[in-house]
């Protein structure tokens, strides 16, 4: 048997039930990443439980070569597809039935009820019309009714930006991803974790539902956020909220997606049984998407110390004639695209140029060809600022093999969660300057506290995003204080022993798959609460009932051929 089985949308065979399902949205284990990268370290430090992956791809052009060498307790890969290219016929078939009128009044009243905070019309909508185990009669035949179309124009309002044919193939977008990621048999597990909001979220919670495990989310960044900021081309790094379809959104197409995100994202944060954050201004965020402070905690990305001993090694050595250093080399690890801000580091640089400082280099570390344009764009900018000698966009490297070289880290991100690339130049000691996004303050600024109860203090500094002057600025502060670099560098290692520690982090993923109902015993010797791993007794809640437990007898089914699924008896 080849392992892990795969098993792609066109198979017909039934995977094996397992402690965790890891649902990943075109990551792991096919795309490298830092999300990636989180999910391998979780099942390599969990050998004592079995997990499967749910990899949700675009269409079967998707990479499909394992990058990280899947380990051992990974049972099984189950891919599914979005695009309506590749459901296309079974789309088609499960659109032609016969639904009345009052079947489209029930969709329609759910969708408003959803927006108006609502949801349990939704959730009784996809018992009794999505949901292949439980559904009596089928909501994508909606699609073709005349007062599906004619409540989708009264939700345009007076607006004039779109036309009768557009706005059908609208809805057909919203319906042909919903049979994609609805209108399935999901394979079985204890837990399923998804690793954001959005697709991987609403296939866990739905698989959850099937299947009787619970639903767990963490997440990497606020994915409702990021993904409406980009459909409304703003900041990343700018508030979202559930008022943000009738305060942004500019077109009746924008205001339909916005309202198809933060809808499905609060639901979604109502369905899951425990969240977890990288870092805590996250939660704070997440309360203007209907995130649920009661059930989550902050889980931070872990390191392993061990792993870092000879790059730790070299740095002491090299601090040894820190106060007589004459070339500063600073490492920027990003990818160059608009979001990680290369063309505001290389407007740093100019100002280092400009103020007649010649003695710190910049060498950026990362993938250079996921926007050619963007790139080529970098390469004319340092050109044209006769910057060659300065800036140098070295492209992928192994980060490991060449950190150590670098004197500090320097990041210049509009957007960011917890970047991995700071763990591993803190774990080495490396002082940290970059811009105050998404968990970099509880990383580099905020007092922490180690287990002796000492406060540990910055690391580094931090500029808000776009300030490539004060960016720069640091880094002459940094070049020409050696006991302030002194300093930043035993604050880094401190920082990491704090919190950050590898076993730490995943003994709490494991106490937390535990309490949810994974390992040999599952949830039924453990009492239905919030994980108290963090911040002691107030941290734990009794969660309620999950929505799908006020649905009696739906696990009544019997075992069907294909597919790993069941049948409504």
């Amino acid at each position: 048997m080849n392992h892990p089985r795969i098993r792609f949308p066109d198979s017909n065979f039934e995977l094996e039930k397992v402690d965790v399902a890891l649902v990943m949205e075109s990551t792991y284990p096919y795309l490298k990443g830092g999300v990636s990268a989180v999910v391998h370290d979780i099942i390599t430090h969990n050998p004592d439980l079995r997990f499967g992956i749910i990899h949700i791809a675009w269409d079967s052009k998707a990479p499909t070569k394992d990058l990280y060498g899947v380990p051992e307790n990974v049972a099984w890969i189950d891919v599914l597809y979005l695009s309506i290219e590749e459901t296309k016929e079974a789309f088609t078939q499960a659109c032609m039935g016969e639904a009345t009128p009052r079947q489209v009044r029930q969709l329609v009243h759910a969708i408003k009820q959803t927006i108006a905070g609502n949801f349990e019309p939704m959730r009784a909508l996809y018992h009794e019309a999505m949901n292949p185990q439980t559904r009596t009669w089928n909501v994508w035949a909606t699609l073709t009714h005349k007062d599906l179309m004619a409540a989708a124009i009264e939700a345009t309002g007076d607006a004039g930006d779109i036309t009768l044919g557009e706005l059908f193939w609208l809805v057909r977008d919203f319906f042909s991803l919903g049979y994609s990621l609805l209108h399935r048999f999901n394979p079985p597990a204890k837990v399923y974790h998804a690793h954001t909001t959005g697709y991987a979220s609403l296939v866990a919670a739905t698989a959850a539902i099937q299947n009787g495990g619970a639903f767990f989310l963490t997440e990497h960044n606020l994915y409702v956020r990021d993904t409406v900021n980009a459909l409304l081309n703003r900041e990343m790094s700018l508030p979202v909220t559930m008022q943000s379809p009738q305060e942004l959104a500019q077109t009746t197409f924008e205001k339909f997606w916005t309202w198809w995100w933060v809808e499905m994202g609060a639901i979604l944060y109502t369905e899951a049984e425990h969240i977890t954050y990288l870092y805590p201004q996250a939660i704070d965020e997440a309360q203007d998407l209907a995130g649920d402070r009661a059930k989550s905690e902050t889980l931070p990305n872990g390191i392993v110390w061990e792993d870092f001993d000879y790059a730790r090694n070299r740095r002491r050595e090299a601090n040894e004639g820190i106060a007589e250093k004459k070339t500063w080399r600073f490492a920027c690890i990003a990818r160059v695209v608009p979001i990680k801000g290369i063309i505001e580091l290389i407007d740093s640089v100019n100002y280092l140029k400009e103020c007649g400082i010649d003695n710190i280099k910049v060498d950026v570390l990362g993938p250079t060809e996921h926007v050619p344009q963007y790139y080529q764009r970098c390469v004319e900018y340092i050109e044209q600022l006769g910057l060659e000698d300065r800036i140098v966009l070295r492209g992928t490297v192994n980060v490991r093999d060449v950190l150590h070289d670098y004197d500090a880290l320097v990041l210049s991100s509009f957007n960011e969660g917890q970047p991995i690339v700071v763990l591993e130049s803190m774990v080495i000691g490396l002082p940290v300057i970059g811009t105050d996004v998404g968990g970099m303050d509880q990383l580099v600024t905020d007092v922490l506290i180690d287990e002796e109860g000492n406060e540990i203090h910055p690391c580094g500094d931090l500029v808000k995003p776009g300030d490539s002057k004060g960016l720069a600025e640091l880094m002459i502060m940094l070049t020409k204080s050696p006991e302030t670099y002194i300093k930043w560098h035993e604050n880094s290692l401190a920082r990491i022993r704090t919190i950050f520690l590898m076993p730490q982090v995943m003994a709490r993923y494991n106490a937390i798959y535990r309490r949810l109902g994974a390992g040999e015993y599952g949830r039924r010797f453990l009492s239905a609460r919030t994980a108290d791993l963090a911040r002691g007794a107030d941290d734990i809640h009794d969660y309620p009932a999950r929505a799908w437990d006020r649905y009696p007898g739906q696990h009544k089914f019997r075992k069907s051929l294909g597919g790993g699924g069941y049948q409504r008896v």
